[in-house]
């Protein structure tokens, strides 16, 4: 179970590091051409969630890299459900129904990861 909680915790890690990111540090106009929802939230919004994501991606490796507080690799799992079940609400309100699976999919497989966490403890 440790090895697919380090394949899932890395997969995991690297999509939520990148779209973090991208969040971040991208111009409001490059954002706004990548996904269109990013206009019609508050910069400071996207920013924070963004920040969220890269926490979160970090928060699955490191503590249990590091062998300090593995335990917060479960609240980061955890909190890596929260964000795309979030983003599946702003998609279904704007109507944008193909971005549901993508949300579904990202937050089943961080469940599956935050039981592993909990599982290799």
């Amino acid at each position: 179970m440790d090895v697919a909680y380090w394949v899932l915790a890395g997969l995991l890690a690297s999509i939520f590091l990148w779209a973090g990111g991208v969040k971040v540090a991208m111009s409001d106009e490059k954002l706004g051409a990548m996904w269109p929802w990013t206009l019609d939230l508050p910069r400071s919004l996207v920013r924070t969630i963004g920040t969220l994501e890269i926490l979160g991606a970090i928060g699955l490796i490191f503590p249990r890299l590091t062998g300090v507080a593995p335990a917060l690799s479960v609240a980061a799992a955890i909190g890596l459900v929260l964000t795309p079940l979030g983003g599946l609400v702003l998609h279904v309100r704007r109507g944008e129904t193909s971005q549901v699976v993508p949300n579904v999919v990202f937050a089943a497989v961080a469940a599956v990861t935050a039981w592993l966490a909990v599982a290799t403890l």
